[in-house]
Order: structure tokens, then sequence, then C-alpha cells
């Protein structure tokens, strides 16, 4: 594939390294001091765009991306309030996107552990649920993506939770998500359940970006030659 990098930061380049170790050559690398190139004259260069920016430009790259008729892979965080709107512009110009909070294999596994763990706890009301995410300082926003999507899950399982807040909370009606910043720390993620007799706990801690970076390229290379709109279920098969 000839490939769009649109942010071309730490992980744009390590993107970039895996992309380019499986074979596929990147035609476009956009970063602050040439947003201005980001026009369908050198998209169309690209096969396809992988858009890792932020949470301030993600949706406008997206949309530039797929006026401009080629596939895109976004995992910018902190823009969720437009994606239905870049989805369903995506629909109307038969065009293909995938957007993803988190890329890493292991992550969406854990995503999958959560759901799981959420059905297995919905009927224990003694215990209360919480969560913790922790990431590098350079990280724009918070609560992180991965972890807004951990707490959608459990809300949608348990049903005494009506919704999600930025914070420790005491009501047993909300969902508390404490965000750390602090270096290193590609990120973690902690979902809790506790009661007077015992707490249980999944984690998933990051290593590095690497596991990130070969996401997003396994999943370009999933929508590369597809129509539609796609999720990291459709890469994985789960």
């Amino acid at each position: 594939m000839r490939i769009a990098l649109v942010g071309y930061g730490k992980m744009g380049k390590i993107i970039e390294q895996v992309a380019v170790s499986r074979g596929h050559e990147i035609v476009l690398k956009i970063d602050i001091n040439n947003a201005a190139d980001l026009v369908p004259e050198k998209l169309k260069n690209a096969d396809l765009a992988i858009e890792f920016t932020g949470p301030h430009s993600a949706f406008d790259n997206v949309m530039k991306c797929l006026g401009s008729g080629i596939a895109t892979v976004c995992g910018s965080t902190g823009w969720l309030e437009r994606l239905p709107e870049a989805e369903e512009h995506c629909r109307n110009h038969g065009g293909t996107f995938l957007y993803a909070s988190n890329f890493s294999v292991g992550v969406n596994i854990f995503f999958e552990v959560n759901k799981r763990l959420a059905q297995l706890m919905s009927g224990h009301p003694e215990y209360t649920v919480s969560l913790k995410e922790i990431h590098h300082t350079q990280k724009k926003d918070a609560p992180s993506g991965t972890a807004i999507t951990l707490a959608e899950q459990v809300i949608e399982l348990i049903p005494s939770r009506n919704g999600w807040i930025n914070q420790e909370t005491s009501d047993p009606e909300i969902l508390g998500i404490v965000s750390e910043r602090t270096d290193p720390a590609p990120g973690t993620h902690h979902v809790k359940y506790s009661s007077v007799i015992d707490d249980i706990e999944i984690i998933h801690t990051a290593h590095s970006r690497n596991g990130f970076a070969l996401g997003a390229v396994l999943a370009a290379e999933y929508i590369f030659g597809r129509k539609g709109i796609f999720s990291m279920h459709d890469v994985l098969g789960i």
C-alpha cells in the first residue's frame, strides 16, 4: 500500500517503521509544520491514510482524507462527539473508514475480558466498580479513549451505572475514572470491583507504542480494497 501518515510525531514514526517493514510505502507525511499539504492533490498519491494527531485536529483531518476518496484509519481520541458525523459522511460517499480508541491486539482482547467480567458482576450490587488510567504527560485528552471504551462497556452491562465522570466518586450510579499523567508511561488501564470481602481487578499495561503501531498497520491492511465502516473487531475476528 501507499500510505499517507497524518500525524508524524512519536506514534507516526513508529507506524512508519512497522509499515515499511511490512512492505508498504509512505508517500506523504503530515505534521504541524506542513498541515497545509493535507489536500486532495497530495492525498491522491496514497491508497490509504493513517491519522494519529490530537483531539482538536482529528475530525477535520479525517473529513479531508475521506473527502479525497481514500480509505482512512484513525486512532486519535478526544473527538468522539463528532465520530457519528464522520461515519455518516463515509456512508454517504461510499468510503472506507476504521476508527479505534486503541489498536493494540492486547487491549482489544482486554476489551472482551472487560465485557465478560461486567456481565458476571452485573448481578452483584455489593461490588463497586472504578477505573484508572495512567499515561505520559504529553497525552492531551483525559480520560483516555481506551478508558472511555472500557467505561461505556461497563455502563452498558451493569444497569445500575448511568454514566461516568473523570474523577473519583462515591455516587453508586456513576462510574469514576481516575486519570494520572506521569513519565514515562505508554499506557496502563485498571478496572476494579471492590466489596467489603474482596477486590477483583483486571489490568492492561503497555510496554511500548509498538503494539499500537502494529495494530494500526494491520487495520490498514484489512480495510485496503474494502468499502464501509469497520472496527478492530473486524480486523481481529473477535
